[in-house]
Order: structure tokens, then sequence, then C-alpha cells
């Protein structure tokens, strides 16, 4: 007998986009070429993922911004142009190359050296030569949320995130999300352990706050009123209701 699930059809998925994920970089290595604006927009990515960041480029050609956090030590700074060579030993390779250079063959070069060496690379302005793309980013404390035109439009990608922009900026949004990461933290002491029962229980609870409470309830939530919502998950599963903090 045919299986049944053989004559089940699914709706056509598009290609043609791209993978969008928060790749963590905290504590990587990353190599920004160039010091124009471009790169400097590069770097302040990378400082907001708190990667390890060596910019190689002449003095000469460093924005006033890069310049003040080389003098910070926030980024560390090779005075010349980019060899090769140099700068990607096989000993100590970067997790990520991000090109900003004026010069096409430059570019073409950088890529074809970080290709050989299977090292994911971004050249500003060549998509052709991207293994990944950065978007227009809105960001309010721990959330972020990216727009991408897939190489197709970054300014129609601008106006886009400004739209976003002008939705949300009046919700407590980052302050709820920070102490909705508290909760679930507070949570996981509560209810330890890699049981599945438990991890199923803990995963059911925290969706049950998240779904509960609204944002604005979540941004007024202090360190205490946390431990009270999670202490009673010890002995019952029932979640208290904001109300029931404010008695």
């Amino acid at each position: 007998m045919e299986n049944e699930e053989c004559r089940v059809e699914y709706s056509d998925i598009p290609g043609g986009g791209s993978l969008l994920v928060a790749y963590q970089l905290q504590g990587k290595p990353v190599t920004v070429i160039g010091g124009g604006d471009v790169a400097t927009g590069r770097v302040g990515h990378l400082l907001a993922a708190d990667a390890i960041i060596t910019v190689i480029c002449p003095e000469s050609g460093l924005t006033d911004e890069l310049k003040y956090r080389i003098s910070k030590n926030q980024i560390r700074h090779i005075s010349r142009k980019f060899d090769a060579k140099l700068d990607l030993d096989v000993q100590n390779l970067p997790s990520m190359v991000l090109a900003a250079v004026d010069d096409y063959n430059v570019s073409t070069d950088i890529y074809k050296a970080c290709k050989s060496l299977r090292i994911p690379v971004n050249v500003a302005d060549v998509p052709t030569e991207c293994d990944f793309y950065f978007g227009s980013m809105y960001r309010d404390g721990p959330l972020q949320v990216m727009v991408s035109t897939n190489g197709n439009g970054p300014k129609m990608a601008n106006l886009v995130r400004r739209k976003i922009e002008n939705e949300l900026q009046d919700e407590p949004l980052g302050l709820a999300i920070e102490n909705m990461g508290k909760l679930r933290k507070s949570v996981r002491k509560v209810l330890s352990g890699q049981d599945k029962h438990i991890v199923k229980k803990r995963m059911k609870l925290v969706s049950e706050l998240s779904e509960q409470w609204t944002i604005s309830q979540l941004a007024q939530l202090d360190d205490a009123m946390i431990k009270e919502v999670t202490s009673k998950l010890g002995s019952n599963e029932q979640i208290l209701t904001f109300a029931d903090l404010r008695i």
C-alpha cells in the first residue's frame, strides 16, 4: 500500500535568499582591510559583537573615528597595505575578513586569498565576492533587527529599517527582552538539569511567560519581582500574573 505521506504536497520554498543567523564573534579575531567610512562602519558592527579587531590600512587612510578607537585600544592597527603572506598566516587565521578598499583589483586579490584558505570574506560593494552581506540594523539593547536586500539595494534596506524603527522605538522592547533573559536564567536555576522532562518543562514555562506578560509588564520587572516569579515554580507550575506581583 502506498505510504499516505507520499501523497502530501507542500508549497514551494522560493530560493535566492540568504541564511540569516546571529553569528557569534565574541573573542574571535576579525581582519578589516581599509580605513575609510565603510571600514569604520564595519568596525562599529564588530565592536558591538565583541570581536577582536585588526584594521590593516596606512595611517593616512584612517578616519578620525578609527584613529580614536585605535588610541583607546579598542582595535589593533597595522599601518601598511594588506599583504596576504603576512596577514593570512595559516597558523593564525582570522575568523573572517572584511575588505573595504576602493581598488577593485586589490579587492579581488583579497577575495581569492581568503577563498583559498576557506576564510569567510565580505568585499564591500562587490556582491559576487561576498560570502555574506551586511544589512541595515536596528538595535535596542539585546534586540537586533537586520534588514537585507541580498545585495540588491542597500539604500532600500536602510529605508525599510527606518520604517521598522519608527514602529518600534516607542516600545520598551530592549528592556523587556533583557528582563526576559534574566527570567530564563532564573528559571534554569530553579528547574536545573538536562533531563528531557525538566528541559521540556523549562521551555514550556519560559514560553508561557513570554506570551502571558505584555512587553510593558516585562519591562517593569526588577530583580525582586523576577525572584518572586521563579520562586513559585519549584512547587507548582502556575505562573504569577503581573497583578499578583502588584498586590
